[in-house]
């Protein structure tokens, strides 16, 4: 009997949750963050609404190798969230650490994965200094985009080599993926400049900022150049046309991920295509213009996956969720070795005296 499993992916606008039985969907939902935030019954009565459930694919943050969340410490909380016990926005605080403990005791099979730098097919010259190459969703993202291009192109998905582009509400992402194993990957916060964040980050801005919140790094992007924090994503074809500085963000927007997506090509020399997802790739304007500028490099082709509401990251963890309880993804979850993880997120920083200032802390 095909296992009955469930992906949910803990976006910064919504919460997407998705079921598989036999690739086959039986959920595919959607609730706003903040709604989460304020009451995560609302995700643990659909969770329980939809039993049995073999294997659960939760919200892992910055990721920590494959682990049960009956099995989570303090210490994982930590590296999954990555908030610093003196920030004073103690909303940060509430969000996913409150939801995760709320999942804790309803006692179902839940997993918490790793992110991109957690992978043994990294290799380690590309994870030194990083934390965020790819967090958990991002690698739920690419394991769909495996998925979905063998099948649509008649691939086997150890010979699928792809770039995939995530162009999210807060975050942008790349992954580099070669005979379908991640092997790179630049993260939402050291990639160019997205709707929300500002993403990279000059050193010397850091150092003259000091300390800050965890809530700054959902600043300086497009909305904040712009100085409408009202616009939707969906405005940015009509505003540019009108307002200089919207034009000169969405140029540095635009700009920065054609210089993520040639950075990866240096990872994955001769990928099949360069795939785009996330919430901004629906937007016409924004995809035609990166396919205009990402062709030469390889075909550009939108995530198709289940054709659901779920955003991709939900789809994705699903299909570990189904590869992890033994069902028709489990060859390809074994190929990209998401078991074999290791380490934290911390483990290759080699600035300033992090590790162990944390590992002290925690």
């Amino acid at each position: 009997m095909a296992p009955r499993v469930v992906g949910i992916d803990p976006g910064t606008r919504s919460f997407d949750i998705f079921g598989l039985e036999d690739e086959e969907v039986f959920l595919d939902e959607s609730i706003h963050t903040s709604e989460v935030d304020r009451d995560p019954e609302c995700l643990v009565k659909m969770l329980l609404d939809n039993q049995p459930l073999d294997a659960v694919v939760g919200p892992s943050g910055y990721g920590v190798p494959l682990k049960r969340l009956s099995e989570i410490t303090d210490e994982d909380l930590f590296y999954i969230t990555l908030v610093k016990h003196d920030d004073v926005d103690l909303s940060v605080l509430t969000g996913l650490t409150k939801v995760l403990k709320r999942l804790k005791m309803t006692m179902l099979n839940i997993y918490l994965i790793p992110g991109v730098i957690h992978l043994p097919t990294v290799p380690t010259h590309r994870k030194l200094n990083a934390i965020d190459m790819g967090t958990a969703d991002k690698l739920c993202c690419a394991v769909l985009a495996i998925y979905d291009y063998s099948r649509r192109h008649g691939i086997p998905f150890n010979e699928v080599s792809l770039i995939m582009v995530e162009i999210g509400f807060g975050f942008n992402a790349g992954i580099a993926i070669e005979n379908g194993r991640i092997v790179d990957g630049i993260g939402g916060s050291r990639a160019g400049p997205a709707f929300l964040t500002c993403g990279s980050l000059d050193m010397e801005v850091a150092y003259l900022l000091g300390s800050f919140s965890k809530n700054m790094l959902f600043t300086g992007g497009l909305r904040t150049i712009i100085g409408d924090y009202s616009l939707a994503p969906e405005d940015l074809p009509r505003i540019i046309k009108i307002n200089e500085m919207a034009s000169i963000a969405y140029e540095a927007f635009i700009e920065g991920i054609e210089k993520m997506v040639r950075a990866l090509n240096a990872s994955v020399k001769e990928p099949q295509a360069i795939i785009i997802s996330g919430r901004l790739s629906g937007i016409s304007e924004i995809y035609d213009e990166l396919e205009d500028r990402l062709s030469e490099i390889a075909r550009v082709e939108r995530i198709i996956g289940f054709k659901a509401k779920a955003k991709s990251a939900a789809q994705g963890a699903a299909l570990i969720a189904d590869g992890l309880a033994g069902g028709r993804s489990k060859s390809l979850i074994d190929h990209m070795k998401i078991a074999e993880a290791s380490g934290t997120v911390l483990d290759y920083v080699y600035i300033g005296d992090l590790r162990r200032r944390f590992k002290s802390m925690l």
